[in-house]
């Protein structure tokens, strides 16, 4: 009997083998693919940022144009402002991003200016700052965009209010400047990259932190009077040479994203 049970447990085990062997393997876990992303598309953002403005001043006779104060000042103004723009991207060649670019900012960036003699003083303002240019960067990782730019821009400074340097008092009869333009250059650069908010994902929103500083050309501002509005007398211009440096952050829309797909990573 002893023996009859152990060669039934033997061919149960034999034939529990062969029928394991007979099943068909189990299929590997499906793993879905790594998400691709497409740069190329238009785009919109808005934010804010703290700026400084620093200009190289001196006075210039209006008449002949010689310096009369010939020794450079550098005046200054800093603030808080908003920004807006938009543009459009061209993924190419995998990881490299190019586009081009256009902003505003808006705010009120305030400072100083002067005339060392007759020790005139105001307060002057960079109020807004427009920027056409483009961009070109690359994908540190899919969602990551580093970048550098650079273009034309353009700002509107305010008038100003001359008072007394030495004690605030107005000169009878006041004297002020007008508001003025200036153009120059900007160059930059910053980081984009996918918005997540503690996990959450939000299909398309991105935000950016970007460092920009921009050159304009230089400005004779005339010492006017408030009464005819004209140029006093004996009063020099102020040569106003200005830099403007700013850092934003902003967050960024983008409208395609997660369409076709033009490079693997």
């Amino acid at each position: 009997m002893k023996k009859i049970v152990l060669s039934l447990v033997a061919l149960a085990a034999v034939t529990g083998s062969a029928s394991a062997a007979d099943l068909p393997a189990k299929a590997p876990m499906y793993q879905p693919p790594a998400p691709a992303y497409n740069w190329t598309g238009f785009y919109l953002f808005g934010g804010f940022g703290f700026g400084l403005w620093e200009a190289d001043t001196f006075t210039v006779d209006p008449t002949t144009g010689i310096c009369s104060l010939c020794v450079e000042q550098r005046q200054g103004g800093r603030g808080w402002y908003g920004t807006v723009g938009g543009g459009y991207d061209w993924q190419f060649n995998g990881r490299w991003v190019a586009g081009i670019l256009a902003d505003g900012q808006f705010g009120s960036i305030r400072g100083t200016i002067q005339d060392q003699d007759p020790e005139s003083v105001g307060r002057e303002t960079l109020r807004d700052t427009w920027a056409v240019g483009a961009r070109i960067g690359y994908l540190v990782a899919p969602n990551v965009l580093s970048y550098v730019n650079g273009g034309y821009t353009g700002a509107s400074w305010s008038g100003t209010t001359l008072v007394q340097a030495f004690n605030g008092s107005p000169f009878v009869p006041g004297l002020h400047t007008n508001s003025f333009n200036s153009t120059g250059w900007f160059i930059g650069g910053g980081v984009e990259n996918s918005f997540d908010f503690f996990g959450i994902n939000f299909p398309g929103l991105f935000m950016k932190t970007e460092y920009r500083v921009a050159q304009f050309g230089t400005t004779q501002i005339g010492q006017l009077s408030d009464t005819t509005g004209l140029p006093v007398l004996g009063l020099n211009n102020i040569s106003f040479h200005p830099q403007v440096q700013t850092i934003s952050t902003s967050l960024v829309y983008r409208f395609n994203w997660g369409g076709p797909v033009v490079g693997r990573y």
